[in-house]
């Protein structure tokens, strides 16, 4: 890894951890992104071979070696198993700037645990990384993924229509961005 490039750290909530992406999170990470009903709002389509997780975990390591970007794994519990992932990505130091994404496997929805991860990751771009705003591209039509970051302080701030083609469906994404000053004022009021 590039000597200047930060490393991946370990974020640590009350119910989870975000946490480098291992290979022995290969099968949990298959069926995550394997399965369609996470992946019915992605701008790609389900995985379907094993393969591709493998190949994924590599790809993250060795584009981290030219771009700074956080791809964690989600884990809970005293196994450390793989129940999503969060990432920040297309990060400017320039722009103070920087994205973010988050998958959950189905049977951990509903229990504030998205919430938990998408938190972690926010505190650590606006402390340590010291970034001023953070962005989410969300397709419009999940209705659950934009009410979570609605109530972390993010405001829609734009609509592309027709962006993504997958699988013969278009979809649109709805933009969302959160100032650091806005978290802090949110974080105050939570």
């Amino acid at each position: 890894m590039n000597d200047e490039m930060p490393p991946i750290p370990e974020l640590v909530g009350s119910r989870l951890k975000l946490r480098v992406l291992a290979q022995t999170d290969r099968d949990a990470l298959f069926a995550l992104y394997s399965d369609p009903m996470v992946m019915r709002h992605w701008s790609h389509l389900p995985w379907h071979d094993p393969a591709q997780a493998l190949a994924h975990i590599e790809r993250m390591r060795l584009e981290r070696e030219h771009a700074e970007f956080y791809p964690w794994a989600a884990s809970i519990g005293q196994d450390d198993q793989l129940i999503g992932t969060c990432s920040l990505f297309a990060i400017s130091h320039q722009h103070a700037r920087g994205e973010l994404g988050f998958a959950l496997l189905p049977q951990f929805w509903g229990h504030g645990l998205a919430r938990e991860m998408a938190t972690l990751a926010i505190e650590y771009a606006f402390g340590e990384l010291g970034l001023d705003r953070i962005e989410v591209d969300i397709d419009p039509l999940n209705f659950a993924s934009c009410r979570l970051v609605e109530r972390l302080g993010f405001q829609r701030e734009g609509l592309l229509r027709e962006r993504w083609r997958v699988g013969g469906i278009v979809q649109d994404s709805a933009l969302y961005g959160l100032l650091a000053r806005d978290w802090q004022a949110c974080s105050k009021r939570t």
